[in-house]
């Protein structure tokens, strides 16, 4: 069966193997970040419906985990902000019912827990990793260049909420741009939401794969490590490279289709795909190499290496 809904499972730096579940079109969302892996947002919106069928998203999860091994986490992620489709309490419903004992995952940007609805919709996941990349309205503006009527200090009291009603872990996402959100009054700024937020953790992250904005580079090591530093709190950590992980080859037959599907979410180096689908460099090279030529894929220069990115993406 191919899938339109799921993608990977990739290995994840924080989930380990995680099965993705794409609840939106490609780049629906609610923010339009300057470093987004995935492109520019094409659809700006803060409008709640049901983007894909709900009928063919559980399907694929029955089929998939009647013919494959079991990941580490089902992720809601992908393309655009999840939380945006009104039936992702019900997909979450499904997978506590019928597909037992995989923890879920939901990875958004927090612009919707201001609405009690959403905080409700996602507190059957076993984890919530939401984004706040600034405390200050001018920043949270540069930044994330949100739809017009979105606020930080809703957006932030949202997340208090949400802490306060939630009963499972929420890592809390900084994405650093630096010469944006590092000076000392975003950071003190940043330290008193976290503060009010309460999460249990805190995890740092910068550039890794190409975004729509080329003048954004990626934070040191020593950047990020001084902003720890500053902050003098105990649950800040910094998401590590990924590391070598299993063998990824049963999970995937259709090696070419696997690469566009994994590229058209998020561009990978060819180390990335090598390690996502299980084959060997030389063995992706080939694939790479029909890809390009027939004009579906392109690569581009980053500080990490070359990077693989859907035609598509900038369309």
């Amino acid at each position: 069966m191919k899938y339109k809904h799921l993608f990977g499972p990739v290995p994840s730096r924080r989930l380990g193997i995680s099965l993705g579940v794409d609840l939106v079109p490609l780049k629906t969302c609610t923010l339009n970040c300057i470093y987004c892996e995935c492109g520019r947002t094409t659809d700006l919106t803060v409008t709640r419906k049901n983007y894909v069928p709900l009928s063919e998203v559980k399907e694929e999860l029955t089929d998939y985990f009647a013919n494959n091994p079991r990941p580490d986490y089902i992720t809601f992620s992908g393309s655009g902000e999840p939380t945006l489709n009104s039936s992702i309490a019900d997909v979450l419903h499904f997978i506590r019912n019928h597909i037992h004992d995989i923890p879920v995952a939901v990875l958004t940007n927090g612009t919707l827990l201001s609405v009690k609805q959403v905080r409700e919709d996602i507190k059957d996941a076993a984890l919530v990793i939401p984004s706040l990349d600034a405390a200050t309205d001018k920043i949270f503006r540069k930044i994330n260049r949100p739809y017009l009527r979105l606020k930080i200090d809703s957006i932030i009291d949202g997340l208090v909420r949400f802490r306060k009603e939630y009963s499972g872990q929420i890592w809390l996402e900084i994405f650093i741009v630096p010469g944006m959100n590092d000076t000392e009054h975003e950071l003190t700024a940043l330290k008193q939401a976290i503060e009010k937020i309460g999460p249990d953790q805190v995890q740092l992250n910068t550039l890794d794969r190409p975004g729509p904005v080329s003048t954004v580079h990626a934070a040191t090591r020593q950047e990020l490590e001084h902003i720890i530093h500053f902050w003098q709190l105990e649950n800040v950590s910094i998401i590590a490279d990924v590391s070598e992980r299993k063998d990824l080859l049963a999970y995937r037959t259709d090696t070419e289709s696997a690469i566009l599907g994994t590229i058209a979410r998020r561009p990978c180096t060819l180390k990335d795909l090598s390690e996502i689908l299980g084959l060997q460099i030389n063995e992706v090279n080939k694939y790479l190499d029909v890809l390009e030529a027939d004009g579906k894929i392109k690569m581009v220069r980053q500080k990490r290496g070359f990077f693989y990115q859907s035609v598509s993406i900038h369309k």
